[in-house]
């Protein structure tokens, strides 16, 4: 076939860090992406990490929390401190332990 002088959109990258906004997504989305989120992490080692899922009605927060309990290598996790965004964020810790590469 001929090519038509479209490109494939290039996939989108996003670099992984300690922490990531929860703001930009649809409470739908959440599940999938916090578990994404944090094999990344654990892959690159980034512990702890904080996840910041908002103050208003809880639901993100329970949302969140509900993911965190189901994720075997989440070691400890609790609401952000005051200067970490107090209710409107929660710390993560992952355990690193028997991943590929470990002794």
């Amino acid at each position: 076939m001929p090519d038509s002088g479209r490109k494939k959109p290039a996939g989108i990258r996003i670099d992984i860090t300690d922490e990531i906004d929860l703001h930009a997504f649809h409470p739908r989305e959440v599940r999938s992406l916090i578990h994404e989120y944090l094999r990344e992490c654990r892959k690159k080692r980034v512990t702890p990490v904080r996840i910041i899922h908002g103050k208003g009605a809880g639901i993100l927060r329970r949302i969140v929390h509900a993911e965190l309990d189901r994720i075997p290598w989440v070691i400890d996790y609790h609401i952000a401190d005051g200067t970490r965004g107090h209710w409107g964020a929660t710390i993560v810790y992952l355990d690193h332990s028997n991943q590929p590469g470990n002794h």
